[in-house]
């Protein structure tokens, strides 16, 4: 596998760059996006921020315990691209996969909760409701990234498969996860790049707080790889999926 595309826009140092080879050539040697193959951490998985159509889309991919690579575009269909060039078996999404059927928030985000406190999040409204107002164009640039991510990718319906897949997920409830606990949401940015460095990750890379987000989501698809997951909602409304929570609970200033 050649290694052009691991160095444009990626940003990574040379050491980052050394281990990014040397955990590629481990994956390379246990076979490419085959489902039924053995060491599933070594697939890689990406995260995506959405925003509206002037910001555009961050991703983020994520293999073998490094950030390999990070991509930013307006185009949704250059995104999906990147994401079958980096032969990524899940693809999470920081956007509602489904409109609210009743006018109210989804059930995923009535059940969003982490040892029975509850994880606030934004509220999806129905589609035509969300018509009639500019705040929602983001969610409309989410439904189209989900579209095009179906031919390659079948969004989660409630039940794992082995094989190229889509989630839903959302960053704020995959650092609760990490800590253990409902953390707070503020310092945003500080917060999330320590819920990525307590799983390991070094965040020099990631230069704002989209492709933190989108790291985050990309720690979601790797729980969800590896079945380590938990879900929360419906066939009909969509489903969000978070990691398992971690055992411990954490004990720092912010996590």
């Amino acid at each position: 596998m050649g290694t052009d595309w691991l160095r444009r826009g990626c940003g990574l140092s040379l050491a980052g760059l050394c281990s990014a080879l040397a955990r590629l050539r481990m994956a390379d040697s246990i076979g490419d996006f085959n489902p039924g193959m053995r060491g599933q951490s070594k697939q890689a998985v990406v995260g995506i921020d959405v925003g509206g159509e002037r910001k555009g889309f961050h991703a983020v991919a994520l293999l073998g315990g490094i950030v390999l690579d990070k991509k930013t575009d307006p185009d949704p269909k250059v995104i999906v691209d990147w994401c079958l060039d980096h032969k990524a078996m899940v693809v999470a999404v920081d956007a509602p996969c489904r409109w609210s059927q009743s006018g109210s928030s989804r059930l995923a985000e009535q059940k969003l909760e982490l040892r029975g406190k509850k994880i606030y999040c934004f509220s999806t409204p129905t589609r035509a409701r969300a018509l009639h107002r500019n705040f929602y164009k983001w969610v409309f640039n989410g439904e189209r990234l989900y579209r095009l991510l179906a031919a390659q990718y079948v969004l989660f319906s409630g039940q794992w498969a082995n094989r190229p897949m889509c989630i839903e997920t959302f960053p704020h409830a995959v650092t609760c996860a990490i800590a253990g606990r409902v953390v707070a949401t503020k310092p945003k940015a500080t917060v999330r790049r320590a819920a990525l460095q307590k799983r390991g990750y070094g965040v020099h890379d990631l230069s704002n707080i989209d492709f933190v987000d989108a790291a985050l989501c990309a720690v979601a698809a790797e729980g969800f790889r590896s079945r380590h997951y938990q879900q929360y909602g419906d066939r009909q409304e969509g489903f969000i999926v978070v990691p398992a929570p971690s055992v411990s609970i954490a004990s720092s200033k912010y996590l």
